[in-house]
């Protein structure tokens, strides 16, 4: 077993003392170009929640506007109906005293255009008030409109998101308990492959059962090609133990995601703009790397599907 493993690594160190350190270079270089990617498109994944957010506030604060209007206007109405049957009863007043007292007459005279320009100033008071309140409407309806174009265009893409799931379900049910899981959340599809479906241990050449697994994905994407593709390589805690191609996890992980590209692009119906390949190394664990069975489960690749947002970027610029 001893002369064996001495065999293993004395041809490892062969053929890595054959690699460019130029390629390396490269790889590097790409990789840090990726993660760049990968962090802007999260960050503006996030700021267009933010900004839908910030929209359903202000459509919330023009509704409130709207109702303070109402209410302003219901109250001018009011004083207006007072001041109108205080006129009334003034006018009454005037005609009862105009057979008895001539300074009376003229007493309430000068109340009654006294009243008379108080009901013509809340008159216009009313009339601008109503055009505001009429404005505020149209205003309304328009960024509810908006509003519910987005949620509209929001629950197309969930929806959408949700088919491709089962999609993808459906085309690789002969997978189920090999390693490989599909779920959807947070508005995405996550596609976890374990690496005893893919690889062998320190390596990143895709094994038979994995490649097919692979295509068959690569079908249902080629159907969707307004779907980013993310790929993301996964590694346990355990320190990498091999020389000379690899520098570590982080680097293996890399090379496995970059495998997985390479297989996903032989498929032409596939756009080369939508993949994107990462490697995580041991920093994005979702098991406990005490146990066997945690590490196993740390071991994966991870396709993240996510719906481009170029049309609800639109809307929200809008807005």
């Amino acid at each position: 077993m001893i002369r064996k493993t001495l065999l293993i690594i004395l041809t490892v160190s062969f053929i890595t003392s054959c690699v460019s350190p130029k390629v390396y270079k490269d790889l590097e270089d790409k990789y840090a170009n990726l993660k760049r990617e990968n962090k802007k498109l999260s960050s503006d994944y996030e700021d267009l929640l933010k900004s839908k957010n910030e929209a359903q506030n202000s459509l919330n604060k023009l509704q409130n506007h709207y109702d303070e209007a109402v209410a302003q206007r219901d109250k001018l109405k009011s004083d207006y109906n007072a001041t109108k049957s205080s006129l009334d009863n003034l006018k009454a007043s005037y005609d009862a005293l105009e057979k008895n007292s001539s300074s009376e007459i003229a007493k309430n005279a000068q109340k009654n255009r006294e009243l008379l320009a108080q009901l013509e100033a809340k008159e216009q008071a009313l009339a601008t008030e109503n055009e505001r309140l009429k404005n505020l409407k149209k205003e309304l309806d328009a960024r509810s409109n908006r509003v519910q174009e987005l949620e509209n265009v929001i629950a197309a893409k969930d929806a959408k998101m949700n088919q491709l799931k089962d999609a993808i379900s459906k085309a690789l049910t002969n997978f189920e308990g090999k390693g490989l899981t599909v779920e959807q959340r947070d508005g995405k599809v996550y596609v976890s492959m374990e690496n005893k479906l893919l690889f062998s241990s320190g390596s990143w050449a895709v094994g038979a059962e994995g490649r097919k697994a692979v295509n068959q994905l690569g079908n249902v994407l080629a159907d969707n090609p307004d779907i980013a593709i993310l790929i993301e390589g996964h590694t346990d805690n355990v320190p990498y133990a091999g020389n000379g191609q690899l520098s570590g996890n982080w680097d293996l992980s890399t090379k496995r995601a970059t495998a997985i590209v390479n297989i996903l692009r032989e498929n032409s119906s596939i756009n080369p703009e939508n993949l994107t390949a990462a490697g995580r190394g041991e920093y994005a664990p979702i098991d406990s790397n005490d146990t066997a069975e945690g590490k196993a489960k740390n071991r994966r690749i991870e396709v993240i599907l996510t719906p481009k947002l170029d049309e609800i970027s639109k809307l929200l610029n809008d807005i």
